[in-house]
Parts: C-alpha cells; structure tokens; sequence
C-alpha cells in the first residue's frame, strides 16, 4: 500500500434520522461528502453505520443473535438491502464530489465466528487503495461459522482494518461533541474528555452504556470497547461531532481540537 490510511467511520445517528425508520439525513451526507472532498486525504476508507436503515430491521428479525427461523432468512435479506439503500445514497454524495468513491457490499468480503470477524478478503480494498479509489464499507448482515449469521457493527470493521493496514488514524464521527465522563444525553452534568490514553479509557468506559435508540451493536459502549485493540497498537483515535460543520474537515487535515483525542500506547 501507498501510504497507511486514514479511516472515516461515519456513525449511522449522524447520516440518518435515527429516531425515524429508514429515514436518511442527506443534507448532512452532502455536506459530510464535500468536507472529504475538500481535506484531499491522500488514503482514505470509509465505513458507514446503519441507524434507522439497518437497526430497526434487526432488532425485528433478531439478525444479531443468529439463526433461530425460517422467517429470519428474509429479515436477513431485508436487513442488508436497507443498507445497501442507504450506501447508495452516501456513494451517489461522495461522486457528485468528484470522489471515487466504490461500494463495497461488507457481506461479500466477510464471515463471522460468533460475531467477531473471522475472514475479511483484503485483496480487493489493497488493490482500490493503491489504485487511488476510496472504499466504502458498511456495517452489514453477513455469514457467521457459528451462528448461521449475524450483524457486523461498522466499529467492529474499522478496527479490524485499521490494524490490518496499519492505519494513521482512525477518525469517529458521531452524534455528540466527543467522550463524556458519562452519557450527555441522560446526563447534563457530563464532562467532556478532550484527550484520554488508555488507562483513562477503561476507567471511564464503566460509566458508558448503550444507545437510547434501537441499536443492535452496542451504542458508544461498543464503539469504546472495539477501539482498545488499535489504541493498544499505537494507533490514534478522534472521536468528533459529525453533525457540526467543518468537524469532519478538520480532523482530516490534522486539526484535532475538535473533540476527544485517544492516544494510542
């Protein structure tokens, strides 16, 4: 590979209406969509969550826990077309950016061993990387040894790749201004972490719980816990409100008082 990547992962509360099914956020999108076409990453992959295209649908069919039913397969269908819908939507932002930007269907690149991420075919993302096209992930229902199949959050994808590719940062643009002491949406007088190591992390993550809204992979709890193998790796993290203008821009360019820096070990 060229260059070791930057790798966005944009959360699904900030590119959809997370509160309403299938419901997306598109002038966020566009504008998300310019801020990368602006920062000119030389390497850069992105992954997406699902929000209200992939949650909802999950939770109904009981993807995440594994094959129980015939009527799941077509949950499971159901599941990975909503996200496709809503990939389509941030592929089709990123292109009218002049980004080359190309789809890549995570179910097809990958199979699970009881959730956790047995087989990722890199072959192809390496060969769009250094070609100079950006990858687009997903947060998806895909195969699983044990389960049948299950759901693979868009966390769990970015840390794997980031310490398949040796990644330079990995860049987290969520709903809130970064991490808090506890959850500021149930708690006012939560206080907001600017800069944290690892130490700091584990401390603070007992105070963390899931998303308010339907959430199958876990909320800030699960983006925290899947992050401390790349921290550990050295790898640097910043965790920034995707929904305020220009944040997403800056924390590409390198300009990250923007919200919670993670150093890595």
């Amino acid at each position: 590979m060229k260059s070791k990547p930057l790798i966005l992962k944009l959360g699904g509360s900030v590119i959809t209406i997370k509160d309403k099914p299938y419901t997306p956020n598109p002038q966020v999108i566009r504008r998300l969509a310019e801020e990368i076409s602006r920062a000119k990453p030389e390497t850069l992959l992105v992954i997406h969550g699902g929000g209200s295209f992939g949650h909802p649908l999950a939770h109904e069919y009981n993807i995440a826990k594994g094959y129980r039913e015939k009527r799941q397969l077509i949950g499971f269908a159901k599941t990975h077309q909503s996200m496709v819908n809503l990939n389509r939507l941030v592929i089709e932002a990123l292109i009218e950016q002049g980004i080359a930007a190309v789809s890549i269907p995570t179910s097809s690149l990958t199979i699970t061993n009881n959730g956790r991420i047995e087989l990722l075919m890199e072959k192809t993302l390496v060969g769009l990387l250094d070609m100079g096209f950006v990858p687009v992930l997903y947060g998806d229902a895909v195969l699983d040894s044990s389960l049948g199949f299950t759901i693979l959050s868009g966390d769990q994808i970015t840390v794997h790749l980031a310490l398949r590719f040796e990644a330079e940062k990995m860049i987290f643009g969520v709903d809130v201004d970064g991490l808090y002491t506890e959850d500021p949406k149930l708690f006012p007088s939560a206080r907001l972490l600017r800069e944290i190591d690892l130490k700091g992390l584990r401390d603070v993550m007992k105070g963390f719980s899931g998303s308010r809204s339907v959430d199958v992979t876990g909320g800030m709890w699960g983006k925290v816990r899947e992050l401390i193998p790349a921290i550990e790796k050295g790898i640097r993290v910043v965790i920034t409100n995707a929904l305020k203008p220009e944040n997403v821009y800056k924390a590409l360019i390198g300009d990250e008082e923007i919200g919670t820096i993670i150093k890595g070990s």
